[in-house]
Formats: C-alpha cells, structure tokens, sequence
C-alpha cells in the first residue's frame, strides 16, 4: 500500500531527526497543525475511550475516502495524534483496516518512545477510526 502525501512528509521529517529530543520537538509542532475542534465537537459522542488523556475524533468520508479531525489536551498525544492522521487521512475503510500501527511508529522512530498506556490509548484511536469507517 502506497503512503499518503503527508505520511511522506512525516517519514521525511522524522526520520531526519537524530534523537528522541529533536523527535519530541518535532511532534510539538506536528500537533500545533491539527485543525482544532469546536466545543460543541468536544463531546462525549466525539470521544475515544481507552485513552487516559482527553482525545476527540471525527470523521468524515468524501468521495470514498476517509478524512479525519481529532484533537487531545496532552500535547505530545496531540503531535502522536497528527503523524496518526497523516498516515490515514484520505484512505478507503479496508486501507485503514490494514494499517499496522506499531510499524508506523517505527518507521518515523518513535516506536521505542511509546509508553503502554499511549501505545494502548492510539490503539484505541485507531479502533475508533475503524468502527467509525464500517
């Protein structure tokens, strides 16, 4: 399966960062990007449980393709969130059904990074993708 344009630029721009630090930084930034949610959108319909921070999503499908919006009160989930988004943004259902997470996260070097509990909590997401998706 090819990446998604901006699954590219992610795997460009992290895999030219050294060491976790600049990695970090880099996700700060990725998480400033994600279009924000409105508070009527910061509902509990729009939430994903599973996660121990506060995380929304919505999706969206256009043209048989799937778009997606999400946002956290952590900041370093927020960034997590955004490569996330990258990596699915404009796939069909059964692309995001296949979508390996733990191989995502390795390819832009952040894999060894991830605590259970965020590793779970994007899981979670990614579950909630896919039920939102069928």
């Amino acid at each position: 399966m090819s990446l998604p344009a901006a699954a590219e630029m992610a795997l460009q721009a992290f895999s030219s960062e050294s060491g976790w630090e600049q990695r970090a930084r880099l996700l700060m930034q990725w998480g400033e990007r994600l279009e924000p949610l409105s508070d009527d959108e910061r509902n509990d319909g729009n939430r994903v449980h599973g996660c121990e921070s506060l995380v929304w999503l919505l999706a969206e499908q256009r043209d048989g393709h799937w778009h997606f919006r999400a946002t956290s009160d952590a900041r370093l989930l927020r960034g997590l969130l955004a490569v996330l988004l990258a990596r699915v943004d404009g796939l069909h259902g059964e692309e995001l059904a296949e979508i390996d997470l733990p191989d995502w996260f390795n390819q832009l070097g952040l894999g060894r990074q991830l605590s259970p509990s965020r590793s779970n909590g994007l899981n979670s997401v990614l579950k909630r993708m896919r039920e939102l998706t069928a």
